[in-house]
């Protein structure tokens, strides 16, 4: 057998192994279809099948190196009627400055000014669970500039409800309206993401559980019925053909 073919049938033998798996576990995939929660980034767009009600938009990133200032990934200001709209920054670094916040804070009025129900701010930042203070303290920072019709929600590491100081919990809860526990790395579903949930039983913030497209999935029993749990988000995949961009 040539090489192209070994490949061929190595690929073809993890798929179905994979299936396997999922069959034995009764995992299933992670279907857009049933949800109505995305994460939306640019370039990417819901199929046809698709009903969101509630829309997580990446509007822009504070990256790395020189001043801290908000790098806009979205051009336009499209109205979304029918849909609650998060707008999402993802973050490097946490020493934001006025510029910074102003440059956010005018995002959301414009995008609520253009006819959007627009429910708040999303802070997409991978805090370690040792620096949970030090992102508490931002938090706080964000949470006193922040108008106050705006809410605000950040994405969270499951290992927070493994090893994380309850005291630190304790103060985010004080500060954030929901944690969006992201249950997945690039396009895979994290293993072993059953025992991060059983240890959440007593989290003490609202939050919802994040999901990428096609991953398999298995909801945790405890979901059911923590009275924290909100619901699903749906991280999308699909990218929008550069002719129809």
């Amino acid at each position: 057998m040539r090489a192209g073919g070994w490949a061929t049938a190595l690929l073809a033998l993890l798929a179905l192994s994979g299936c396997q798996r999922q069959a034995e576990t009764g995992m299933g995939t992670v279907d857009p279809a049933a949800h109505d929660a995305f994460y939306l980034w640019p370039g990417v767009r819901p199929a046809g099948n698709v009903r969101p009600k509630i829309l997580y938009l990446l509007d822009g990133e504070v990256r790395r190196g020189g001043w801290p200032r908000l790098e806009r990934l979205r051009m336009g200001t499209p109205r979304l009627p029918g849909k609650k709209v998060w707008l999402v920054v993802r973050a490097d670094r946490l020493d934001w400055n006025d510029a910074l916040y102003a440059m956010i804070f005018d995002d959301l009025n414009r995008w609520r000014e253009a006819g959007n129900e627009v429910v708040g701010l999303q802070v997409d930042f991978d805090a370690a669970t040792r620096g949970i203070d030090g992102y508490a303290r931002f938090l706080h920072d964000l949470r006193r500039r922040l108008p106050q019709n705006w809410r605000l929600s950040i994405t969270g590491l499951m290992d927070w409800s493994a090893h994380g100081d309850p005291h630190a919990l304790t103060r985010l809860a004080g500060l954030v309206d929901e944690v969006v526990v992201q249950t997945y790395q690039g396009r895979t579903t994290i293993l072993g993401y059953e025992d991060y949930f059983r240890r959440m039983e007593g989290f003490p913030i609202p939050f919802r559980v994040a999901l990428v497209e096609g991953g398999a999935w298995q909801a945790p029993p405890m979901l059911s019925h923590h009275p924290q749990f909100k619901g699903y988000v749906v991280f999308l995949l699909t990218r929008i053909p550069s002719d129809e961009r």
